[in-house]
Order: C-alpha cells, then structure tokens, then sequence
C-alpha cells in the first residue's frame, strides 16, 4: 500500500466513525420506537400461541397425533383436565376466541364443556366428552385444535387469501360467501393505481410550470401546491364531501353553466375516492418531480431545437427520459400512501369502495384480532416490495 492510499484511508476511517456515531441515536430511536413494533405486531400473523401458552400439555399432544381417527384418552382427558383449569383461573376465553377465528361456534362449545366440567362431570374418553356436547365427535373441531397447538400458524394468511386448511391439513376455498379478502386486494390495487395514474397526468404539468417560470410566479405556486400540507387528511376529505355532495358547490356550479340537468353523483362511490385521493396525493408526486426538473438545464432543449428537432420531439427524446427518476419516485410515492389509506375511502366513498387498511382496522380495533390484522399487513408489504424492485430495475435499465 502507498503512502498516499494509507494516509486516504487514516483520513476516511475516523470521518465515518464520526458519521455513525452521530446517526447511532437516531437509529436506536427508529429500532425501539418503530422497527421492533411493527416486527412484533406482523410476527402476529404467521405465530400461533393462545393454546400452546393455555393448555401446554394438549398442545404437545395433539402436535404428535397425526389427526387420523379418534384422538387417543390420554389427549382427551388432558384436554378436559386443563379446560377446567383454564376455566378456573379466567383463561379460557384465549382458547375460545382462538379456535373461534378458525371454526364459528368454538367458543360455545368451549365454555358450555368447560361449565359441564366445573359441575362435576367425568371426562375418561372421546365418548364421555361427546356425551357433554356432540360436536366433539365432528373431525373439524380436533383440527382445528391440532392448527392451533403452535407456535406458528397458516391459518391468519390463509384467510387472508380467502383459503383454509381442511380436516386432511388440504389448502382449500372458503365458502363464496367468505370469500372478501381477494377482491378488497385487489380493489385496494386498482384504486391506488388509478389514483397514481391521476397525479401523473394532473402533476407533470404543474412541476413542470413550476420548474419553467420565473421564480415569483414560481413560488407562488409552490405554496398553492403545500397549502394542502396546512390542514389535515380528515379536514381536506371533509371539505370534499361538502364539495361534491348532490347539492354541494360542484354540482351547483355545473348546473349554473347548463352542463348538467340532474345532479352528479360524484359521493360515496368510485368517482369520489379518485377525486379526493388524487388531490391529498397530488403534492406527493409534484415535490419529488420539481426537485429532479430544477436541476435540468435548458440547454438541452434548445440544443435539440437548434439541431431541427420538433418540440415534442425534443420533449420525448430529451426532456422526458431526464425526468424519468422523479416520474418514478413521485409514483412510487404516491402508490405506497394510496395502498394504505382508510380515511378518505371510509368517508367519500361506498360500501363497495372500501379499501384493505379498513378491514385491517376492524379486525385490530373492533374483533381484537389481531393475527388477521398482522396477515393482511404482511400481504400489503408484498405489492410494495415488488414497487421497490421494480424501481430499481427500471431506474438501472433508464440508466
């Protein structure tokens, strides 16, 4: 090594000790406050630890029953043994609601076995336990115990994909009349990619005048685009369904043009949520596109024009490849908060135009479960990791 390239390296290495040191508290910050939350609330979705922590000794018995015919005594009096201890101490209801998630109707049979128990009847085989409640005879109930004896699960992202396991641990359709979760997926997909479609064509023009003008008409501007910035996401979605309800401001203004003879119905439907979305998303895409326009010369252009090429020539062949990064990193923004929005969709639009950050918050705020909630997250991670890969292979080919 040279003396040259050893006093470089004497030079680089404290210098980016220096940098880590001062961006180590913020990322312990991140890595406590943020990253081990999320982590644990998704692990949520594929663990499985209700029955195991409940009834410790079921749950290693029936991991090594094979769930072909009758369960054995042993597993059935062990499971009568801690049912009515569980039922004792208030456990029991992390059992029932557990293999309620799983199979409608656990939960009563759960208790009412649990209060024939605490009454003093004698459990010593499958015959005794079916003669408290004949559904103990039914091959779903011991498979859905066998599921649910962890540590993990498929159960939350099954669901979540409109599938289950049967009682011959098969993959299989939930019912049709269950089966939600695929089309909210994709509904949520092509709201969002309308909606980023939407800021595009609304937004290049505008970063465009933006980046053009000169800078007191530019800045003026600048602050209509972060005015949106000043009020919350619920007061803007409020305004629009004051705006765009059947008497409101829009309507009214198109029927004194004679546009319109009859009301529009622009609220709580599709066309509502593509109104109010792209106007919260819009400024989304245009900083990102600005920022990249700024710093493009004319010269380019004008090269281009001088060399006899027509503007949209120009325009295509020059202008637009250069802005191609803050196309794509203002679409990619827009598309990852479009995927999670609940507020705006919740109030302007429809039953049929509810998006999966609404099924995610019932299930963590009003069915307190919580492993479907973690599975529905963990699915909407999918579509942005494959956003991520996407970007970087379209930006390396743009390159």
């Amino acid at each position: 090594m040279s003396v040259s390239e050893h006093s470089d390296r004497a030079h680089r290495t404290p210098a980016g000790g220096v940098a880590l040191a001062l961006i180590a508290p913020l990322l312990l910050l991140f890595t406590a406050s943020f990253a081990v939350p999320v982590m644990m609330m998704l692990s949520r979705g594929v663990t499985d630890t209700e029955l195991q922590q409940t009834w410790p000794r079921t749950a290693e018995l029936l991991k090594h029953w094979n769930g072909q015919g009758r369960p054995d005594s042993a597993l059935v009096r062990t499971l009568a043994t801690e049912m009515l201890a569980s039922h004792r101490t208030g456990t029991l209801s992390l059992v029932a609601n557990r293999l309620n998630y799983d199979v409608a109707g656990s939960r009563s049979l759960i208790y009412s076995t649990a209060a024939h128990l605490e009454s003093g009847a004698t459990v010593r085989d499958l015959d005794d336990l079916a003669a408290l409640d004949t559904r103990w005879r039914e091959a779903a109930i011991w498979s859905t115990l066998r599921h649910a004896a962890g540590p993990t699960t498929s159960l939350y992202l099954l669901a979540a994909l409109d599938r289950k396991l049967d009682s011959e641990d098969r993959i299989v359709s939930v019912p049709s009349e269950q089966s939600v979760f695929i089309r909210v997926f994709m509904r949520t997909l092509q709201i969002s990619t309308v909606v980023t479609l939407l800021c595009i064509a609304l937004g290049y023009p505008v970063a465009h005048a933006l980046a053009s003008l000169p800078a007191k008409y530019a800045n003026l501007m600048l602050i209509l685009v972060l005015l949106p910035f000043w009020t919350s996401t619920l007061v803007r979605t409020c305004a629009w369904v004051a705006l765009l309800q059947t008497h409101g401001l829009v309507n009214n203004f198109l029927a004194a043009l004679g546009f319109i003879e009859e009301p529009l119905k622009l609220l709580y439907n599709r066309a509502g949520v593509y109104i109010a979305m792209t106007h919260v998303l819009l400024p989304y895409f245009i900083l990102p596109l600005y920022g990249v326009m700024k710093t493009l010369s004319p010269d380019t252009l004008r090269a281009a024009s001088s060399l006899g090429a027509p503007p949209l020539t120009a325009f295509l062949n020059i202008y637009l490849p250069q802005t191609f990064p803050g196309v794509l990193a203002g679409a990619v923004i827009v598309f990852t908060l479009a995927l999670g929005y609940y507020v705006t969709p919740a109030l302007v639009g429809g039953g049929g135009d509810q998006m999966i950050s609404a099924s995610i918050a019932f299930y963590a705020h009003q069915s307190l479960n919580w492993g479907m909630a973690a599975a529905l997250s963990l699915l909407l991670l999918l579509p942005l990791a494959l956003i991520g890969l996407a970007r970087q292979s379209l930006l390396r080919a743009a390159s």
